[in-house]
């Protein structure tokens, strides 16, 4: 049998090394700019941590916005915390890198998307864009360029 280089689980490690680069660097200055993320994470991942009135009211992926209003943002190797508000409520969150199903920045029309073999109703592999339905309060500004490695995969 002959070695394989696994080059999409290499990719995703790569990804999620630039979501925490990002990530640490708000944890340490801020967000810049016009900057703000919306995460789509898969809450039914064993080391989520969210409150249980979040977890009946999104109960499968959720995701949340990270612009005007967040606190207590730490971010470690394997994720980060941070505190968002909910309706007036502010909720501590632990979303783990392999949680995360989405990232955008759609101020610069940034975002990834990883997908699992598994998922069986990927989108087309030739559609780069997407467009996230977000569960804040605050409507999303543009439709962001969601990068897809599938066209890239034989």
């Amino acid at each position: 049998m002959s070695r394989m280089i696994d080059y999409g689980n290499l990719m995703h490690r790569a990804m999620r090394g630039l979501i925490q680069d990002v990530l640490r660097d708000v944890e340490a200055n801020g967000l810049p700019g016009d900057h703000h993320f919306f995460i789509t994470f898969d809450t039914l991942h064993p080391d989520v941590e969210i409150a249980s009135w979040l977890m009946e009211r999104y109960p499968g992926e959720m995701t949340v916005v990270m612009q005007h209003w967040y606190e207590n943002l730490h971010v470690t190797d394997e994720g980060f915390t941070v505190t968002l508000n909910f309706g007036e409520a502010p909720e501590p969150l632990y979303i783990p890198y392999d949680a995360i199903k989405t990232f955008v920045d759609p101020s610069v029309e940034f975002g990834l998307r990883f997908e699992s073999p598994e998922e069986d109703d990927s989108p087309d592999p030739d559609d780069d864009t997407a467009e996230l339905d977000s569960e804040a309060d605050e409507p999303q500004q543009r439709d962001a360029e969601v990068v897809s490695l599938d066209k890239f995969r034989k």
